[in-house]
């Protein structure tokens, strides 16, 4: 019992400042990870004492203040599964200078894009190589605005969407991207069609303080320096906490400009 206490203690003491692991999982996207190594807390060695990609110890010298593991030697295919566990000591944590390494990328072809009268937006695409969500666009106020998200199959061969999405009035234009974990972005072409539907319009209730719009819209509220200070969707846009001034709203297909007194 005392050489078993003995060996547990020994193990114990054999971990003692390390602290923990940093974990990076996804796909082979022909990328190495790139880090930041620092000087351990107690002045001895780095920070990092061993990294694995896929469970197994890598060869890459990672007594450094800055080194790559290199995943190009694995043999890996685009796409393949890949794990990287980064262990690091107490007192210390390196850091990913490509975090989104393993993170998909916006590959996709649109290879077709329709919209139909009724607003139902329908996308084919080829060379999809993760699944990364479509965010469907519409052009109204002058600007893309976000209006809805679909999740990509991430697959390469033929993938088939749809999207209901709500009409404005007049010329309803609409288009899918995606964007990466780094912030690369890839579009589609744009598909559109011109709704019959009536425009809307508003007044202001100065008593309860508040637009009243003609019927349900999403809207935009800016002050005079073009900053939002209130968005939402519905019959009404409370400004009941908005100081008195002139104020600039984008509704439906159309902005305007309207003062609170």
């Amino acid at each position: 019992m005392k050489n078993f206490a003995l060996v547990l203690l020994t193990v114990l003491a054999s971990l003692t400042g390390f602290a923990g692991t940093i974990v990076l999982e996804g796909k082979y996207q022909q990328k190495n990870v790139y880090i930041i190594n620092s000087i351990s807390a107690e002045g001895v060695g780095f920070c990092v004492y061993e990294v694995l990609v896929n469970g197994d110890v890598t060869s890459d010298e990672i007594n450094s203040n800055a080194f790559e593991v290199d995943l190009s030697i694995y043999g890996f295919k685009l796409g393949d599964d890949v794990v990287v566990s980064i262990k690091y000591k107490e007192g210390c944590e390196p850091r990913i200078l490509n975090p989104g390494a393993l993170e998909p990328q916006p590959t996709f072809d649109a290879t077709s894009i329709d919209i139909s009268n009724g607003g139902l937006l329908k996308w084919e695409t080829t060379n999809e190589q993760g699944k990364l969500p479509f965010i469907i666009q519409q052009y109204k106020w002058n600007k893309w605005v976000n209006v809805g998200e679909v999740t990509g199959n991430g697959t390469s061969v033929k993938n088939s969407y749809s999207f209901q999405t709500t009409p404005i009035s007049g010329v309803n234009k609409f288009r899918v991207v995606q964007r990466s974990y780094e912030g690369q972005v890839r579009k589609s072409g744009s598909a559109e069609y011109i709704s019959d539907k009536a425009p809307i319009t508003f007044t202001y209730d100065k008593k309860l303080e508040r637009l009243v719009f003609s019927a349900e819209t999403n809207y935009e509220l800016y002050n005079v320096y073009g900053q939002i200070v209130k968005r939402g969707f519905g019959l009404e846009a409370d400004m009941s906490n908005l100081p008195k001034g002139e104020y600039y709203i984008s509704f439906d297909s159309m902005t305007e400009k309207f003062a609170k007194k």
